[in-house]
């Protein structure tokens, strides 16, 4: 038995469900997301079950419950990630429906910014908001990967709160 699978998914105020065989989608303030999920879902008492079916979706049993939770959150309330950069000269700016970075290459790196995601830019700090937490993290990452921070002087890309281990260099290294 999942841990997960079994818990009812509570439907937040002013969130529409349809289960369309196994399609499901939610309809919410935010906006509409739709999922294919592996399962038998059924609407209750204003909350979904997720029930696996017999051919073997009990290892997904937890996951179609995790997507369809996250579903609810994202058209009701959404997600938002936050991500630091530090380091000299560096610098972000949104150009239209591009992201701008300078990292520290002798070119600035534009990302295409998904049209389901708003991204905003405050001194250095950048901000990715969207419905759908898998494309927000994903895009999230896409952004980190292009400068991770380093651990000698903790320039870098990071997520707001990550802690990067400082070593120390060779000057402290010799010293003791």
């Amino acid at each position: 038995m999942s841990k997960i699978g079994k818990k009812p998914i509570p439907i937040p105020k002013g969130v529409e469900v349809k289960v369309d065989g196994s399609f499901v989608s939610m309809k919410g303030p935010k906006g509409e997301l739709k999922k294919r999920i592996d399962g038998i879902v059924s609407v209750s008492d204003g909350s979904l079950l997720v029930k696996p079916q017999d051919n073997g979706s009990m290892a997904v049993w937890g996951l179609s419950r995790a997507l369809l939770s996250n579903m609810a959150v994202g058209v009701s309330d959404g997600f938002e990630k936050k991500l630091e950069f530090e380091g000299v000269g560096y610098k972000a700016n949104v150009k239209g429906d591009e992201l701008e970075l300078n990292l520290g290459y002798s070119h600035p790196i534009n990302i295409k910014i998904p049209a389901s995601l708003t991204v905003k830019v405050d001194k250095n700090v950048i901000k990715i908001s969207g419905i759908d937490k898998e494309l927000v993290g994903h895009f999230a990452a896409n952004i980190k990967s292009k400068r991770w921070p380093e651990p000698y002087k903790g320039k870098g890309i990071k997520y707001e709160g990550e802690v990067i281990r400082r070593k120390a260099g060779k000057k402290a290294a010799t010293a003791a």
